[in-house]
Order: C-alpha cells, then sequence, then structure tokens
C-alpha cells in the first residue's frame, strides 16, 4: 500500500518560523516533522511513498531526496507556486497513488498511531479516517462516532486527526489542479454511511497549532 504525506501548505499560523522553513522541516527533538513521520511509516511496512510540494518545496525535496536514507522511495507531486488544498493535492497525486486504497497522512502531526492498523477498508467503506478527543484549540470537533461509522448528527463529537484510508475513486471525479478542502467531502461521504472511523486517544498533536509547541515532548 502507498501513502501519501500532505507537506504543501504554507503554515501561516507558525510564521515567522515558516517565513524561512516549510512547515514539514521544523524540528522536534532534532529530528524534523516529515521525518519522524517517514520512520513510523516504513516501521509500519509502507516503502511507497508520496509527497505533496508546493511551499518552498525545493527545501523538502532537497531534504529527503528519494527516501533512501530510510529505506522507502519518496515520489514527489508538484502542485506550483499555491497549494491545492487537501483534496486538490490529493487529487493531483492520485497518478502516482495507483488503483489501490492508500494513506494519507498530514506530515505535521506529532503522533504514535500505528498505522499498519490503517490497511484495509471494509468492502461498504469508501475511506476510513481516525478521529482523537478534541484538542484545546478545536473543542467543538468534526463528527461522531458510532459502531465505527462517522456521523455527522447529534451526540458527542470528536476530531479528524488528519490521517484516514481512501479509495482512489472518491477523488476521481474532482476537478483537477483545482484548490479544494477535504472536510465538505468528508461531511458528504459520512451522510452517505460509507465513511468508516476508528478512535485513537495516544500520542497526536497538530503541529501547525502554535500552542503545540510549548512543551512538546523530546521525543527519540
Amino acid at each position: 500500500m502507498k501513502a501519501l504525506l500532505l507537506a504543501a501548505g504554507r503554515g501561516t499560523r507558525l510564521r515567522p518560523w515558516t517565513d524561512r522553513i516549510p512547515k514539514p522541516l521544523l524540528k522536534v527533538g532534532g529530528q524534523s516533522l516529515i521525518v519522524r513521520q517517514i520512520r513510523a511509516l516504513a516501521a509500519a511496512g509502507f516503502r511507497d511513498l508520496v509527497i505533496n510540494l508546493s511551499y518552498r518545496g525545493d527545501q523538502i525535496r532537497a531534504a529527503l531526496g528519494d527516501g533512501e536514507d530510510w529505506g522507502v522511495r519518496i515520489h514527489y507531486s508538484e502542485e506550483g507556486p499555491e497549494p491545492l488544498e487537501t483534496a486538490g493535492g490529493i487529487r493531483r497525486a492520485l497518478p502516482w497513488l495507483g488503483p489501490a486504497s492508500f494513506l494519507v497522512v498530514n506530515a505535521d502531526l506529532m503522533t504514535d498511531f500505528p498505522y499498519a492498523k490503517l490497511v484495509d477498508l471494509e468492502p461498504d467503506e469508501e475511506a476510513r479516517i481516525v478521529l482523537v478527543p478534541n484538542p484545546p484549540h478545536h473543542p467543538e470537533g468534526d463528527f461522531t462516532l458510532s459502531g465505527g461509522r462517522v456521523g455527522t448528527g447529534d451526540g458527542p463529537r470528536l476530531t479528524f486527526s488528519g490521517i484516514g484510508l481512501y479509495r482512489p475513486a472518491l477523488f476521481e471525479p474532482l476537478e483537477a489542479d483545482c484548490p479544494l478542502p477535504l472536510a465538505p467531502s468528508l461531511m458528504r461521504w459520512a451522510s452517505e454511511g460509507v465513511l468508516g472511523g476508528e478512535f485513537y486517544d495516544g500520542l497526536w498533536r497538530d503541529m501547525g497549532i502554535p500552542d503545540s509547541w510549548k512543551n512538546a515532548p523530546p521525543l527519540p
């Protein structure tokens, strides 16, 4: 199975740090966020990785190369000077991802989620996402979760982690090279009953939020 690391964003909430370096290359404990993700994916058996690039993408490409240092193969999906947002970026990367379901992970996460758990979709699922407890910066959450299905109705809500498994057919109808967020599609798939989900309450931080850098643990 292939995995797509989303690394094209501008990282405006982390300025001025990101005025000179792309967000995925920021370091915790001496290691960049994106390298942490690559190591975790490799350990889980993901050897073919795609990374989408836009803002300062040349720095990411120079830092990672072809992935040989971590035992993976990296392909790059170039988006040009303006990022295509999450759904648009996935649509752009489809030629690299192939016909099978694929994993998508935000490159700016700090997490110990076991990616090897997220390799199969149920026959009646078009996608499966990981939900986490609502962080302080997003107390209202995004979705409900019941019986392994993600919903949008009443009930306690959880936050989308930025980790998901998807069938490519979900993105093929989207307009190519058009900036498109993922949230509206997730809401639609949830309302259609084809969006599976699982809850994870281990280490997870969205490092695109300035507060996440306060007292960030120095992971090995």
